[in-house]
């Protein structure tokens, strides 16, 4: 049977054992554990090599109730099941470990109510902030007072200026406008889109800045300025909103004149593209051409391979980290938009459009 001689058989290392050891007070062991307040960096070692020797292992709870932080930050994720917010998941919780955060994670499968709930019971658990992806552009109130109590919050993806959030971003409407431009320039003038946003979000004035909206808009950029009026033929919306994307891709690649080229504004969406076509006996790039956000293991791996726009998955998540653990430590006053950027990848997917398919 091991004994602590400070602490006894089998009884977990205190602050007053740790103290002792290192031959300081107990408050400024205390101080040095929880790392706050004033210690020198001489004794603040001895009671980290105290500690250690010990075996002292922080009660979490007390720290909290001394320093007010619980070391401990929340994650809302829209849809953990997507390529793109697994990779900013891992991003989150790599940066917050380097930290020395914790990360309770929730996911609301672009659900508002659920998204509710998961702040009020993190919230409810005294994180020290929030990342958020926001389900929704306008149910929005749960974020407002989650921030004017006093818990800051990082908008992840998506933005909605009017809540005056940080934010992390790319820029959804020149990555989309760019990847357009691209197919426009192989030759492609019937160029369909198929987006996971609802039938009516292109309408919607409250937020300029959602993703799916700023990918519609940059399409729209991108054929306009190419000179072709018709801008809304070949868009599709509300993939996964009661409409499956091989469904909605299938009617566009079924019609009498299709499109030559798709533009999927994410990877399950292109999965279902590709589906779709597949199922019409169209051959990727020979009959039709295909490009789609984020640079996925399945994207590389395909038969040809998938040219994409690369998001900078994980450093999304990690940069959403660092300006909330800003926020938490009480830096800046003004909302700061962090928009990273964006890579073209070139594959196989996309060819020149022939005359007959022009």
């Amino acid at each position: 049977m091991t004994t602590n001689r400070r602490s006894g058989p089998h009884r977990p290392a205190t602050i007053p054992d740790v103290a002792r050891e290192a031959g300081v007070s107990r408050s400024t062991a205390s101080r040095a554990l929880a790392d706050y307040g004033s210690v020198s960096p001489e004794a603040r070692e001895r009671v980290r090599a105290a500690a250690e020797k010990l075996g002292y292992r922080p009660n979490q709870l007390a720290r909290s109730m001394i320093t007010g932080r619980t070391h401990t930050l929340g994650a809302v994720i829209a849809d953990i099941q997507n390529p793109f917010f697994a990779g900013v998941t891992r991003g989150i919780t790599d940066a917050a470990r380097a930290a020395g955060y914790q990360i309770l994670l929730a996911n609301t499968d672009e659900d508002p109510a659920a998204e509710r709930a998961a702040v009020k019971t993190l919230r409810d658990k005294h994180v020290d902030g929030l990342i958020v992806a926001p389900a929704s552009t306008t149910d929005t109130g749960h974020l407002s007072a989650a921030h004017e109590g006093g818990c800051p919050v990082v908008l992840l993806d998506r933005r909605v200026p009017r809540l005056g959030l940080d934010s992390v971003t790319v820029d959804n409407h020149g990555a989309a406008q760019d990847a357009v431009r691209r197919l426009l320039a192989m030759g492609h003038r019937r160029i369909a889109l198929v987006s996971l946003v609802g039938n009516d979000a292109t309408d919607d004035p409250v937020d300029p800045g959602s993703t799916g909206l700023a990918r519609i808009e940059g399409y729209r950029a991108a054929l306009r300025e190419a000179g072709v009026e018709d801008t809304e033929t070949y868009l599709r919306t509300g993939a996964f909103h009661g409409q499956d994307p091989a469904v909605l891709a299938r009617g566009l690649l079924d019609s009498p004149e299709p499109p030559t080229a798709v533009f999927a504004t994410d990877s399950l969406i292109a999965l279902g593209v590709l589906s779709a076509a597949r199922e019409l006996g169209l051959r990727v790039p020979e009959d039709l051409s295909v490009v789609t956000f984020d640079d996925t293991d399945w994207a590389r791996a395909l038969r040809p391979r998938i040219s994409v726009v690369a998001q900078p998955v994980q450093e999304l998540g990690a940069t959403a980290v660092r300006s909330l653990i800003a926020r938490v430590q009480g830096g800046g006053h003004r909302p700061e938009h962090t928009t990273l950027p964006t890579e073209f990848i070139e594959r196989e997917s996309v060819a020149r459009a022939t005359q007959q398919r022009k």
